[in-house]
């Protein structure tokens, strides 16, 4: 095992051993459940869409952007294949076997940086503690967590000005 596939597992082992606090596992327990397949992000998009009418096609488009970049990230996953962590026992099921790059993480960083985008600042702590949650339940390594988090970012960044075309509707 090289050196961050070691520093990788202790991260995990560090992580999912706070989970053994009853109130920090149910925390991550719905962190991950509201993150998965993007739904939080999702949801707060369109409510904002519902909510912001001068700046709708804004909120539509960053919404559609956060869902893309976790499609991607489904696709990569899909090509790397990588394993769960196994060395520890995980705190909830998860929609596939593979790991990197972290979905909940790719979709959590997109949803900030577009919501940031729109003066949405809060999205950022909460971004981090769905990431985090996905350590502490143990269904994936840190490398996972980084690489989505980028791909996430990435994607938003790529489309921040058709994003920002849609502010003057």
């Amino acid at each position: 095992m090289d050196d961050l596939d070691d520093m990788d597992h202790r991260i995990v082992s560090a992580l999912r051993a706070c989970g053994t606090d009853p109130r920090v596992a149910g925390a991550a327990r719905a962190l991950s459940w509201a993150g998965e397949h993007g739904a939080l992000w999702l949801a707060a998009g369109l409510t904002a869409a519902a909510v912001d009418a001068p700046r709708r096609t804004a909120w539509l488009r960053g919404t559609a952007l956060t869902a893309g970049a976790h499609v991607v990230s489904m696709g990569v996953k899909r090509v790397v294949r990588r394993p769960r962590p196994a060395h520890v026992v995980p705190l909830v099921r998860t929609a596939g076997r593979h790991s990197f790059p972290s979905s909940h993480a790719t979709s959590a960083a997109a949803a900030a940086v577009v919501f940031g985008t729109l003066g949405v600042r809060a999205v950022w702590p909460l971004a981090a503690a769905v990431c985090a949650s996905r350590l502490v339940v143990g269904v994936h390594y840190p490398s996972d967590i980084a690489a989505g988090a980028a791909l996430g970012a990435l994607t938003a960044r790529l489309g921040a000005d058709w994003m920002r075309g849609g502010t003057r509707d």
